[in-house]
């Protein structure tokens, strides 16, 4: 058993007796934990990152909707317990189907199963991938010259190049990027470019971008994957590689780097572990659709109202943000990255991406 392991075993096992303590003490047995909402997020100056503030609430046995949730929640900490005893994982959906099997305190919707693995993250500071729970999506993508040591569900290790050893389409992220399962070694990149969509890192891996401009190419798969986060915040921070994140133009994708650098509203209480604060963005802005004179879309009202609820975002609280936000809602228009292809296919790592890297000082 690792160190994590053994780490998270103790924590469920703290949560177990608190809960038994209440009960033989007489009380009503109940977990509190912070509100998860927009209003409770608060900036963490430790960290530089936005997570939940003082405001608390609590699953109590009071009600019959709150002692199911406890009795869930014991039945789950047993399944962890099992499964780090026998080197075994669960999807979240396993989880919500295995539950078919614990009499009244089975789940009733995936969002209650889901609710709880949060719970428990919240309550124990550790994170659902050191419970042996994953999520159903997979992590991204990788290539650049980066260095890692890998070990496989064997126990093997393995030494990948990220380059050199793998095919175009990069080196997978794994759902559990700790340092028990991925060690980074070394790289001889200068930066992390970190990419929206599927298409324009094969662009950037077929146009040679990272051998030329001397950087670890990241695939994001749109709104990324935690295990996704958490690898770009180690090798920022272990590597020492700055982050820039390269996405399409609109509000949505604008979420898509406020998640990679200061965390994203559901994660609040585990982004010190997953967001890089010092990541830049370099696009799509409403400037580059003037600028470079891009092809685009109108907006929407759902990609206005979202523009407007970023205004007020604490994310988005600088004259950066608030310019770029006020210009797209007056020229009442987005872009895609692919737009950039309205000049040949190299011009984004030709022209676009020197340029706006070269004035942000990324290249040297």
């Amino acid at each position: 058993m690792t160190d994590y392991s053994k780490e998270a075993v103790q924590r469920l096992y703290e949560i177990a007796e608190s809960i038994y303590d209440q009960i033989d003490d007489g009380k009503v047995p109940k977990m509190v934990i912070p509100l998860r909402t927009k209003s409770n997020i608060r900036f963490d100056p430790k960290h530089s990152v936005w997570k939940y503030g003082p405001a608390k609430g609590a699953r109590t046995a009071k009600k019959t909707q709150g002692a199911l949730m406890l009795l869930r929640t014991m039945y789950v900490m047993e399944l962890i317990e099992d499964m780090i005893k026998e080197s075994k994982s669960s999807t979240l959906r396993e989880m919500y189907y295995i539950s078919e099997g614990w009499g009244k305190g089975k789940f009733h919707s995936q969002d209650e199963s889901n609710l709880l693995a949060e719970d428990l993250e919240i309550v124990t500071g550790l994170m659902r991938e050191d419970f042996k729970l994953r999520p159903e999506e997979n992590g991204a993508s990788v290539f650049g010259n980066i260095t890692i040591q890998e070990t496989d569900r064997k126990g093997k290790s393995k030494r990948i190049n990220c380059m050199d050893d793998v095919g175009d389409s990069g080196y997978g992220i794994p759902y559990n990027v700790e340092s028990d399962k991925v060690k980074l070694l070394e790289t001889g990149a200068d930066f992390i470019i970190a990419i929206e969509t599927g298409g324009m890192f094969d662009r950037l891996v077929e146009n040679g971008f990272a051998e030329d401009f001397n950087s670890v190419l990241v695939h994001l798969k749109g709104q990324p994957a935690r295990s996704t986060r958490r690898f770009v915040k180690r090798v920022n921070e272990e590597l020492k590689l700055p982050v820039v994140v390269f996405t399409d133009g609109d509000p949505w994708s604008f979420r898509i780097f406020a998640s990679v650098a200061y965390g994203a509203i559901k994660t609040a209480h585990i982004s010190e572990f997953l967001a890089t604060p010092t990541a830049e963005y370099v696009g799509i802005t409403a400037s580059d659709i003037e600028n470079y004179k891009l092809p685009t879309d109108k907006l929407t009202d759902r990609d206005t109202k979202a523009l407007e609820a970023e205004l007020k975002d604490p994310r988005f609280n600088d004259e950066f943000w608030r310019n770029e936000i006020e210009l797209m809602l007056k020229l009442n228009k987005k872009a895609e990255q692919q737009a950039l292809a309205k000049y040949g296919l190299d011009y984004v790592t030709d022209k676009y991406l020197p340029e706006k890297l070269g004035e942000m000082g990324a290249l040297r």
